[in-house]
């Protein structure tokens, strides 16, 4: 396979699993039961600490050791500004969660289903900054980062963007969208994947010698959407440990792709 075609599938395969997600409002008659999305939503975070810890750090960590550096340095640094970005992104941009009647952020006059999708696509900044920077990596024929490491990053977070274009599209039709408007803003939530993919990808590319720092950056991005945005949906409500359980096999399932694959 070329290496273009590699970067192409790497880029689009995390899209498409939001893509299908969005689509079960066609499938679905009602609202996800409630159960299934706490299961999903709980699956979707052990995927991304998963993929945080060995598609991201623990490459992060052995490439500066190769290059002869602090082995934690970048991977401390850059883990704690990448939680900053994403306070500050919190902080700013307007959203709503599901399951949430006070939206976060600045004000705006923005309605209920933008700021619904908005607060999806935040969730989708950090896991397409996450496939850019390991194909870079990747590129930069750096012995840490496979192609089959690359590929085993973007099937995790395409199989937990699944439930994530699921529970984003579906409440839109619940709150009186029709299916075709709720999956075109599920399928537009997810666009900014390859977008923000493509783009960390060649900044990334051009500053090799800061790779390790990125890396970092990405993985302090997914694990504060993970705390700060999965975890307290799943855990709302009623009391369940269903989303614990959907948190250990998607963790489970993560590490064994990275470990296996990578």
């Amino acid at each position: 396979m070329s290496t273009v075609l590699t970067v192409l599938l790497c880029l689009m395969i995390p899209f498409a699993g939001t893509t299908l997600g969005a689509a079960t409002v066609f499938i679905l008659k009602k609202e996800m039961n409630t159960l299934l999305q706490k299961a999903m939503l709980g699956f979707a975070s052990g995927v991304m600490i998963a993929a945080s810890v060995w598609s991201l750090l623990i490459p992060a960590i052995n490439m500066e050791a190769e290059a002869g550096g602090i082995a934690w340095l970048p991977a401390v640094v850059g883990f704690l500004i990448g939680i900053g970005f994403l306070l500050l992104l919190d902080s700013v941009i307007p959203h709503l969660h599901v399951g949430s009647v006070r939206p976060e952020g600045t004000r705006s006059r923005l309605g209920r289903s933008s700021m619904l999708v908005l607060a999806l696509t935040l969730h989708n900044i950090p896991e397409g900054m996450a496939v850019g920077v390991v194909l870079a990596g990747m590129l930069s024929s750096n012995s840490t980062i496979t192609v089959a490491g690359a590929f085993a990053l973007s099937v995790g977070i395409a199989i937990q963007d699944f439930p994530e274009g699921a529970v984003i599209s579906l409440p839109l039709v619940g709150a009186g969208l029709s299916k075709k408007k709720s999956f075109f803003y599920g399928f537009l939530s997810g666009a900014v994947e390859p977008v923000g993919a493509a783009v960390t990808l060649v900044l990334a590319s051009a500053v090799i010698p800061v790779l390790p720092y990125i890396l970092s950056f990405a993985a302090g991005a997914m694990l504060y959407v993970v705390v700060e945005e999965i975890i307290p949906e799943f855990q709302s409500g009623e009391h369940s440990n269903i989303g614990t359980i959907g948190m250990a096999l998607g963790f489970a399932l993560m590490m064994l792709l990275d470990v296996a694959l990578g």
